[in-house]
């Protein structure tokens, strides 16, 4: 019995079909005005609700809008001074859920819902093999075992500690948000917010303290253009926290300013610097010094509603974020 065999695809046929699956996932869709999410998850940083870069349009009344985001961050730093001592080896996986809801005209809350977890991970390998590909310091992860946890920090007035791995619940944050400026290439808005201590703060879920903070946020996107610019800055006062009352920054500041270009209807590119100021009065670069964050990633619009988005953060003044965080996102907009 003879078996025939359908005959394979010529390269035209291939280079064909490949174009038309493109042009199905690339086909029109508008792309709104949004900041890519992200936190600095520095065990000490991380505890504080300074609240991630998000755009200054809000919803029209009566809207809904859902995200989830998860982020894994790879810490290792190792430094000391004559009176401190610091240790940061492990990693932190964090997921949040986002609600946001348009209760009246120019008006809308928002709440998060994190979860996270700190463990020794998974990451140095790969880590250490990208370092050393490219001659890149390894900031002393040569010198500890791979993917162990070791959270600790010890001055005479204050310390913190974390070996065993932990996780749960974090700390909640609610915020509301008011409309100043809705028009068609420029959205300002002002929010308020306020991080509730629903995280164990022994396990370093949370601070074990309450936060408010206040921001200012604006868009802007020329009609016709490809380009966004986005940004925001902002105060937050800081509830004590347990074993750093003694060295505890309590008034800090953030901020941070972006740009997104669509390189297809579907499909923008996006960076983004985010500062904010020292969480502790410190000598150490990774507690007292100003965080500056790199953050890099893209968004598809998978349909007119749905949007995924990944990337990445660095830390451009080294030691004051995670030595690498990667991040992903799920958004749905009405």
């Amino acid at each position: 019995m003879r078996v025939t065999v359908p005959p394979l695809l010529s390269i035209r046929q291939f280079i064909g079909c490949g174009l038309l699956v493109l042009s199905l996932l690339l086909g029109r869709a508008a792309q709104a005005v949004e900041p890519l999410y992200g936190k600095n998850l520095t065990p000490v940083a991380g505890l504080f609700g300074i609240p991630s870069a998000r755009s200054a349009a809000l919803l029209s009344t009566g809207e809904v809008a859902f995200a989830a985001h998860g982020a894994l961050a790879s810490h290792a730093v190792f430094d000391a001074s004559a009176l401190e001592a610091l240790r940061l080896d492990g990693e932190t996986h964090r997921f949040a859920l986002e609600w946001r809801y348009a209760f009246a005209p120019g008006w809308e809350f928002q709440m998060e819902l994190p979860w996270l977890s700190h463990s020794g991970g998974s990451l140095d390998a790969l880590i250490d093999g990208w370092h050393s590909l490219w001659g890149m310091p390894d900031g002393g992860r040569d010198t500890v075992p791979r993917d162990q946890l070791d959270f600790r920090y010890q001055i005479s007035s204050a310390s913190l500690s974390l070996r065993d791995s932990a996780s749960g619940a974090g700390d909640v944050t609610l915020a509301l948000h008011r409309a100043l400026v809705d028009d068609s290439e420029w959205q300002v808005s002002a929010g308020l917010g306020y991080k509730l201590a629903t995280g164990e703060e022994r396990e370093l879920l949370g601070s074990g303290a309450e936060d408010a903070f206040a921001v200012l946020r604006a868009n802007w996107a020329p009609a016709g253009s490809r380009g966004q610019l986005f940004g925001q800055a902002g105060y937050l006062r800081a509830g004590q926290i347990a074993g750093l009352q003694a060295v505890q920054e309590r008034d800090l500041w953030f901020a941070g300013v972006g740009a997104g270009w669509a390189v297809h209807e579907r499909v923008t590119l996006l960076a983004q610097i985010d500062a904010q100021s020292a969480p502790l009065q410190s000598d150490l670069t990774a507690l007292g010094a100003a965080a500056l964050l790199l953050n890099v990633g893209a968004r598809w619009q998978v349909s007119p509603r749905w949007a995924l988005e990944a990337g990445f953060i660095e830390d451009i003044r080294v030691e004051t974020a995670p030595d690498v965080t990667f991040q992903a996102s799920l958004r749905f907009t009405p």
